[in-house]
């Protein structure tokens, strides 16, 4: 495991039509955007729903849903954002040896 992103969704702003009807259940194609500079508010880069190949080539407007931040990483990766939640307890951090069960 290379890093650990957490974001959040708008859920109001989903575009219904692009949900997705599979065998296991509903599905949602996302796309999240990890930029090398952080955001005044700790953000990393956006989630926005998922554009077909029509849709980029006829520059469409992106549907923007929410943003990310990498709260973990083994360094490999990309740089975790800053942990700014005075409230939330710090961000673990696992050793490269350790024997995961998942």
């Amino acid at each position: 495991m290379a890093s650990i992103v957490k974001f959040s969704i708008n859920l109001d702003k989903i575009d219904k039509t692009k949900i997705i009807n599979g065998k296991k259940g509903k599905y949602l194609p996302l796309t999240l955007t990890l930029n090398n500079d952080v955001d005044q508010y700790g953000n990393q880069g956006p989630v926005i729903m998922e554009q077909s190949k029509e849709e980029r080539e006829a520059k469409a407007d992106k549907i923007y849903l929410g943003n990310a931040a990498v709260v973990w990483t083994d360094g490999n990766n990309v740089d975790r954002a800053p942990y700014n939640d005075q409230n939330a307890a710090p961000a673990a951090t696992v050793d490269a040896g350790d024997d995961l069960p998942f």
